[in-house]
């Protein structure tokens, strides 16, 4: 048999030779230099032939490279093509791919998630949670490509709702307030009790190139900032667990942590919200490109955001 040619080695290839940067190929794919560099070292021991002159902060193809790599893009596209193909084989399967940011994806939409089977018994939704779903700057690099790469039909982005080809439609705005259990609000009588308090953070909302967290919101409130006690957690999922046993005030949202205040579980220890300039966004292929399951789950969502408005 023949030996089957190293695909994940030869992807970082082709996408480090059309960039010209092992760094830029990592931001493309996701990875660390070292693992493009690493990939790419294997790919080279494999053909027993260089394929990069290593400069000073930037790379060079080699003659054998050059030859070699238009074909190997056009099979790359041959491959993509047999994919698209595939997938579309599952649209008579009704399954739609959907990504949002984990407090997002738990909390608002799987919270709902029965009314869409409701109108849509036939369908099948994989949710998947990730932090690559925050966009730090202003203006995104995230379009078309990078949802077709993920496999992703519609996703939920928190930021600012700038993307170089898609079209986002606002679901949700950012507006947080300090909340925590009953017993510590019991103690909450201004702005300076709080800041006497231990303040719980979402890390995720530090992740923006203008960030939006207690800092913030003591400066909204006028007169000094700090000094605060701040405990910072990875995601909203984690602040929340904390907020729920206790141990502090989340600055959060009314609309993710609905159930828990509507339980009384949590209470709004201080009502002054602070409104940021990111929000949640759905995005999909677009006209042309979208699958009609992917229209419709995207319809749904909006459909029920504006049941909130």
């Amino acid at each position: 048999m023949l030996r089957r040619p190293p695909l994940i080695a030869l992807s970082y290839f082709e996408v480090a030779a059309r960039t010209k940067s092992f760094a830029a190929a990592a931001k493309e794919l996701n990875v660390t230099p070292a693992a493009i560099s690493h990939q790419v070292k294997a790919l080279e021991e494999y053909l027993g032939v260089d394929l990069f002159v290593r400069h000073h902060r930037r790379v060079s193809l080699t003659p054998a490279a050059r030859l070699a790599l238009p074909e190997l893009q056009e099979g790359f596209q041959t491959l993509g093509r047999a994919v698209d193909k595939i997938r579309a084989y599952g649209e008579e399967r009704l399954i739609v791919t959907v990504c949002a940011e984990p407090l997002f994806a738990t909390k608002w939409i799987v919270q709902r998630l029965h009314r869409f089977y409701a109108r849509c018994p036939e369908a099948e939704v994989r949710l998947q949670a990730s932090l690559h779903t925050v966009d730090r700057a202003r203006d995104s690099d995230f379009g078309v490509a990078e949802l077709k790469r993920a496999g992703i039909d519609v996703s939920v982005r928190l930021g600012y709702g700038s993307y170089a080809d898609l079209e986002p439609q606002r679901l949700m705005s950012l507006e947080l307030v300090p909340i925590c259990a009953p017993e510590l609000a019991a103690n909450v009588d201004g702005v300076e009790t709080l800041r006497g308090l231990p303040l719980l953070c979402d890390s995720t909302l530090t992740r923006f190139d203008e960030p939006c967290g207690w800092k913030e919101w003591f400066r909204q409130q006028g007169g000094k900032i700090g000094p605060f006690r701040e405990l910072r957690f990875g995601n909203g999922l984690l602040a929340l667990e904390a907020a729920l046993a206790g141990q502090g005030v989340l600055l959060g949202s009314r609309d993710l942590h609905q159930a828990e205040l509507s339980t009384g579980k949590l209470v709004v220890a201080f009502d002054s919200p602070l409104n940021c300039d990111q929000a949640y966004y759905v995005v999909s292929a677009g006209a042309g490109l979208e699958r009609p399951i992917a229209r419709q789950f995207r319809e749904w969502l909006l459909d029920e955001a504006n049941m909130l408005a």
